[in-house]
């Protein structure tokens, strides 16, 4: 017997031996994996059963009204959650409308027109303004850009639109400062670096071959853009939207600072209002009484439903558009 013959069973071993040990610590880290994916779901449906085991007394005394009225009287025990509710919708919307432009031009221009040396410090102070604390915004927001809205632009924009059908009454005055405009702007810089620096990162993976070819046939840096690197990435810049979206529904202490804490309805984007972030906060250490403590809970359940059905729907789109992009 040769002695390759004498060393098969043993070389068969070794090998039989590895097989089983890249089985096994597979099927550990599958079980690890797992095991995350369902602790996430746990952790979801316990957040969501505490808050609506929380909530059940407010909505089982006001029911459906809870909702749809915009009392908030603590000392009466009456309490209605449209006012924060309209007030988060329209801030998140309003700051959405101002950073999204913002962000994907700011990323065009990184990766398409800024002169290299200059993209790397442009790029890190962008994306340093996310490591700034939110409450370090309010304080700014409060005294520094609410007082500067006062004086020199709400003024300007009041007297420019005084008389003028619809916008009238969506820029009336006086002018206090602090608002809702004001406070969507803090959240637009806030969800800022949030669109910019995801946009940049897709626009990044774009074949450097098919916009070379663009350019090829005479195609401008816009053509280029519009018609090459947005199509292209529009999975990934609809993703940073809606996770900076998600950013700025549930913002607390900057839009504390700046958004007047007022639990009315006002058609006037410079009056100030409220969020259900912001209510949570200045009321959850004195809520006296269960009725009280529950409809803070419930508040808290609605911003949940709220963002939940945003990124599904939001998750719902992405779906559709990467199908058509298959088909």
């Amino acid at each position: 017997m040769s002695a390759v013959q004498e060393a098969m069973p043993a070389i068969r071993g070794s090998r039989d031996a590895t097989v089983r040990r890249f089985a096994l610590t597979d099927s550990i880290f599958h079980g690890l994996t797992r095991a995350a994916a369902v602790l996430v779901l746990v952790l979801l449906g316990g957040v969501a059963i505490s808050l609506i085991v929380g909530a059940w007394p407010a909505l089982s005394t006001f029911g459906v009204s809870f909702v749809t009225t915009e009392s908030w009287n603590p000392v009466t025990e009456k309490f209605g959650a449209l006012a924060p509710i309209y007030g988060t919708i329209i801030t998140s919307a309003i700051a959405i409308i101002i950073a999204v432009p913002l962000g994907i031009g700011i990323a065009i221009f990184l990766t398409e027109l800024c002169p290299r040396p200059l993209r790397r410090p442009i790029g890190m102070a962008v994306e340093l303004l996310a490591g700034i604390p939110s409450i370090i915004y309010g304080i700014w927001g409060l005294f520094v850009l609410a007082p500067f809205l006062q004086t020199t632009i709400q003024p300007v924009i009041i007297s420019i639109f005084h008389g003028v059908p619809g916008l009238n009454s969506l820029f009336a005055g006086p002018p206090y400062g602090i608002g809702l405009l004001t406070s969507a702007m803090i959240l637009a810089i806030m969800i800022l670096p949030f669109i910019t620096s995801i946009t940049k990162d897709v626009f990044d993976t774009v074949p450097s071959v098919l916009k070379e070819s663009a350019y090829g046939i005479g195609c401008t840096t816009w053509e280029v853009t519009r018609r090459v690197v947005i199509p292209y990435t529009r999975i990934g810049i609809m993703g940073g939207v809606m996770l900076a979206l998600g950013r700025a529904l549930g913002e607390t202490m900057a839009v504390t600072f700046v958004i007047g804490n007022a639990h009315r309805i006002s058609t006037s984007l410079f009056a100030p209002a409220t969020t259900i972030s912001a209510t949570i906060a200045n009321e959850f250490t004195e809520a006296v009484g269960d009725l009280y403590t529950s409809s803070l809970v419930a508040l808290g359940l609605i911003l949940f439903i709220i963002t939940f059905l945003i990124l599904a729907i939001a998750r719902y789109m992405l779906m559709r558009i990467d199908a058509r992009t298959g088909a």
